[in-house]
């Protein structure tokens, strides 16, 4: 029978079936023009929440999953490179999905496509929006309705961000394998060199780091007052920022070949940083690099094109949903543009598993 634990291998969550998912600090968007692929600024770092079992909120031990650390208005970006064989992996933002907007399900589906192909998608920056871009994902607290959960269905009770993989049928699993062994003979001996500089994501061991971010003056938000059970209203959910040049890929398999219920799934709970000292007792990350001191060092940053890939359309739902500037004011910092040359084209471990809950 197959493993269905998920793990944590560093800061990398490995879900059943060779998925691996990473989450990456990065730089955050105007929220205005169309911009390309932000630079990766390391790892968040992630923890299980059955290691904190006397610190986290109630409602956190019910859900299980693991938690990373988020400044009010830090964007992040997924990186799905090393990950081993193909699969459909649900991204759920507040339990919507952040492909079509729907909510969000125990199975795949096709219209709309309620999912990304790994490892064929790189990554993910933020929401479906438009043909051939995404809304970068931007942190920020539950309880002002500007994440994509509270402008969806109304409400925000979830917060955080939901994964769930499904690995591919028996059969049609045996055929990519045998197809991969043949490719991989056929190109021994030069894959290295065929290797190109990455945002992080496709089959990279580590994110393109840039210099380490320095502390900087992003205010995190306050907590609510109450007793215990009101801390849980400091956790963070995902809005959306700028949009940037991204495809979401149209899966080309047929849905049969897809298995019917999930092999693996986790919740990840996205904590202010004073929760997290509190929580964790380790210090979180320094507050994001701001943007003029990153283009000025002449730091990259990428554009993806894939010719031989179908975008997703995006769906009514997503496009609908605002920036959270709309609720938490304009951004003052100002915009430094990258210059031309500083944008690069890009081509074509065991640990304790984590607890799943109730959510």
């Amino acid at each position: 029978m197959a493993d269905a634990t998920v793990r944590i291998d560093g800061n990398t969550l490995r879900l059943p079936g060779g998925v691996a998912v990473r989450f990456i600090r990065t730089l955050r968007l105007p929220e205005s023009g169309t911009h390309p692929l932000p630079p990766g600024l390391g790892e968040f770092p992630v923890r299980r929440v059955a290691d904190y079992a006397d610190t986290v909120p109630e409602e956190w031990r019910a859900r299980g999953g693991v938690m990373l650390p988020v400044y009010l208005r830090e964007a992040m970006w997924l990186s799905f490179g090393g990950t081993t064989e193909p699969a459909a992996l649900q991204v759920g933002v507040g339990k919507v999905c952040a492909v079509s907007g729907k909510p969000w399900s125990d199975r795949p589906a096709r219209t709309p496509q309620n999912y990304v192909v790994l490892p064929r998608q790189p990554w993910l920056d933020g929401i479906s929006s438009g043909k051939g871009t995404v809304r970068q994902f931007v942190a920020v607290p539950l309880g002002l309705g500007a994440t994509v959960e509270g402008q969806v269905t109304g409400e925000e009770v979830w917060g955080g961000v939901q994964l769930q993989s499904f690995p591919l049928k028996e059969e049609p699993l045996a055929g990519w394998r045998a197809e991969e062994r043949r490719r991989a003979e056929s190109a021994r001996g030069r894959a290295q060199a065929q290797a190109m500089p990455q945002h992080g994501g496709w089959g990279a061991a580590m994110p393109m780091m840039a210099a380490p971010p320095a502390p900087g003056s992003v205010p995190a938000p306050a907590a609510a007052p109450g007793g215990r059970r009101h801390r849980a209203a400091a956790a963070m959910g995902l809005g959306v920022g700028g949009s940037m040049r991204q495809e979401v890929y149209e899966d080309d398999r047929p849905l049969s070949d897809w298995a019917d219920r999930p092999a693996g799934r986790v919740f990840v709970h996205l904590v202010t940083p004073p929760e997290w000292r509190r929580i964790t007792g380790e210090a979180p990350p320094p507050s994001p690099v701001d943007r003029a001191a990153y283009t000025r060092a002449g730091l990259p940053w990428f554009d993806y094109y894939d010719q031989d890939a179908e975008d997703l359309a995006p769906t009514d739902t997503l496009e609908a949903v605002q920036p959270v500037g709309d609720w938490l004011g304009d951004d003052h910092e100002p915009w430094q543009a990258p210059s031309p040359d500083q944008v690069t084209p890009l081509g074509h471990a065991p640990g304790k598993p984590v607890a799943d809950g109730e959510w």
